[in-house]
């Protein structure tokens, strides 16, 4: 057996902030920053893609693979800066055109697609919000309510549809007669009884003058776009996005992570753009330093995963950003797919994962055949942030990252840790931070403290008490902890942490249940290391696989594990149920923060949690006595 190198090598990567300022406050508060100020930005993003248009005019700017009559995927169909530039003077002319506003914005129905992307560059430059919309709210759901409230919200002018067929239901439900509808320029792609817009009408306006000096008059708190919030307790908020946000947030990052300036970036992303990680943090990344995001049509589930081993077999990304369950995807990929090990590893320079945790033996995995490979590891960068931050907010120090490490402030921004319940919140104040909730002045006012600092909601820790510059690690969610019947307060943080580390491998995340009853469950969402343990054939469904009895005896294993360290009822898993849907981004299952969202899961899957609890839901595990 190879024994681990006790002083693994890193492929080198430039950690931006190192070290902080720490200043005590009132009553246990403290405030941290980085120890240096933030750099100059630029006025709106729309000056960095004039900037990479003048400069790099032929470098593709993004690429999508086409869709082959029978449906499948073939070769990738680029944009240049110089097009993308000229697309979105010419769209934006044709918003001017209808005088959109932020009373009446552009709302997007759309996945990731290159129409989606003119479509948004051409609001940015004309100065007209726009919304990328949760495709679900469309697709999965069925009553449509939450399409309902974000269209009410916003009462957009424009109403954009990439796809007539997918979406041609909820725009006949939802989209007042008085609102003007685009779609897709396909032949076949025509909405019933209702008249439509081509997409490629509006590419083909002719700018003018009006369109550059439209531009020309955005400045800083132009409205860029809103993003919803995931609404998983209430209805969606619509969080305001600002050019300085989002600008300042990009500077922030290329602070914090240098190497996003230090070699043509090239991204190679499936995270959908209605969420800030992929519609912020990834799109504005690529607009802000000239990179070339290639579309990725995979995404972490069984059926598609394969779309996105395909792409890095052919694309080599220079950094690559994934959630856990991709990478363990990856990660189990990498063992045999010589292609795919080869091409991945050749430039990429940092990892970065956001997602609920990232089991440590999937780490081990992918740093297994780095090793192999290149002979170093990938840096697995991390750390938190939020719709409201732009999104970046906290990054990790150095190379030794663990699982729950957040690490330090970028440049710009300040933490406030705030002692609340028996954990520590940090808020955040920055020119990365929205000024607010559109048309909710109520939730924006609640959401700010007396200091103007947002309040999270996270909970934190110091990584090392004894040393700030560590940075933080993460400690859960202030509201996700709960009392049982009997009045016993459970943290819910540290319970998820122990669990997953019991259940490893073969725990990605879990859900931890019991409010106001006598006892604590447990919901399991399981990695995709389980197939090997059933011993079944890959194609077996995955409830077969968590039925399986090498599988049911490992969990029986880990509850009772649990129970034998367990020092009362709160930290006694009574009962686990082992989850054959994973999470859902969708849903909002999983949040822009980096973590699971423990109320959306109980909200969606409350029922099958009361089942477990009952003894009514098959395949429940309880703690066995031990011989």
């Amino acid at each position: 057996m190879r024994e681990t190198n006790p002083t693994p090598s890193y492929r080198p990567l430039t950690f931006g902030v190192t070290r902080v300022v720490v200043r005590d406050g009132q009553q246990g508060t403290q405030y941290l920053s980085a120890d240096q100020p933030l750099g100059n930005y630029a006025h709106r993003i729309t000056d960095r893609l004039v900037h990479w248009a003048q400069h790099a005019p032929d470098r593709s700017f993004m690429a999508r693979r086409k869709k082959n009559a029978d449906g499948s995927s073939g070769d990738w169909q680029h944009i240049s800066y110089a097009q993308a530039l000229s697309s979105a003077r010419n769209i934006g002319q044709a918003l001017l055109d209808r005088s959109l506003n932020a009373e009446r914005p552009v709302a997007i129905l759309s996945e990731n697609d290159l129409e989606h992307a003119l479509l948004a560059l051409g609001c940015i430059y004309a100065g007209v919000p726009y919304c990328p919309v949760s495709p679900a709210y469309s697709t999965v759901s069925q009553d449509y309510d939450k399409l309902r409230h974000v269209l009410a919200t916003l009462t957009p002018g424009l109403v954009f549809a990439s796809d007539a067929r997918r979406y041609g239901k909820a725009i006949a439900a939802t989209v007042g007669a008085d609102v003007e509808v685009a779609i897709n320029s396909i032949a076949h792609n025509a909405l019933p009884q209702r008249a439509s817009t081509r997409f490629d009408q509006l590419v083909s306006t002719q700018a003018t003058a009006a369109v550059d000096a439209a531009m020309q008059a955005t400045g800083p708190d132009t409205i860029v776009k809103f993003l919803f919030t995931s609404g998983s307790t209430k209805l969606p908020k619509a969080v305001i996005n600002t050019q300085r946000m989002w600008c300042a947030n990009q500077q922030q990052m290329r602070q914090s992570m240098p190497v996003l300036a230090e070699d043509p970036l090239v991204l190679v992303d499936w995270l959908p753009w209605n969420h800030t990680f992929g519609g912020n943090h990834n799109v504005g990344m690529t607009i802000y330093n000239g990179g070339t995001l290639y579309i990725d049509d995979g995404k972490p589930t069984p059926t598609l995963m394969g779309e996105t081993l395909r792409n890095l077999r052919e694309i080599a990304p220079t950094v690559y950003f994934n959630v856990p369950t991709g990478f363990e995807a990856i990660a189990n990929a990498m063992k045999t797919d010589d292609a795919l090990r080869k091409n991945l590893l050749s430039r990429v320079r940092m990892f970065f994962y956001a997602g609920a945790a990232l089991a440590q033996p999937v780490w081990d995995a992918l740093h297994e055949s780095q090793e192999r490979e290149v002979g170093e590891r990938i840096v697995m960068g991390t750390g938190l942030g939020m719709t409201e931050s732009s999104p970046f907010a906290i990054f990790v120090t150095n190379p030794n990252v663990k699982a729950g490490y957040l690490g330090v402030p970028t440049p710009g921004l300040e933490l406030k840790l705030v002692p609340v319940d028996g954990k520590t919140e940090v808020r955040y104040k920055g020119p990365n931070i929205a000024p607010g909730y559109w048309r909710n002045a109520d939730a924006t006012t609640e959401s700010f403290d007396e200091e103007g600092f947002f309040s999270t909601g996270d909970a934190v820790l110091w990584i090392d008490p004894d040393d700030p510059h560590q940075g933080l690690r993460f400690d859960g969610r202030i509201a996700e902890d709960f009392k049982l019947a009997t009045g016993t307060f459970v943290s819910v943080g540290p319970l998820r942490a122990k669990i997953i580390a019991a259940g490893a491998p073969y725990v990605q995340d879990a859900v931890i249940t019991g409010l106001n009853l006598k006892e604590v469950g447990a919901l399991i969402f399981p990695t995709q290391m389980v197939r090997k343990l059933a011993a079944l054939p890959d194609n077996a469904p995955m409830p077969q696989v968590l039925a399986s009895a090498p599988v049911q005896a490992h969990f029986q294993k880990v509850v009772n594990t649990l129970a034998q360290h367990a020092t009362g009822s709160a930290s006694h898993v009574a009962r686990l149920y082992l989850m054959a849907e994973p999470p859902s981004i969708d849903k909002g299952e999983v949040t822009d923060k980096g973590s699971i969202n423990q109320r959306a899961v109980l909200k969606h899957r409350g029922a099958l949690a009361d089942a477990m609890h009952k003894g009514t839901q098959a395949f429940t595990i309880t703690p066995q006595e031990q011989t």
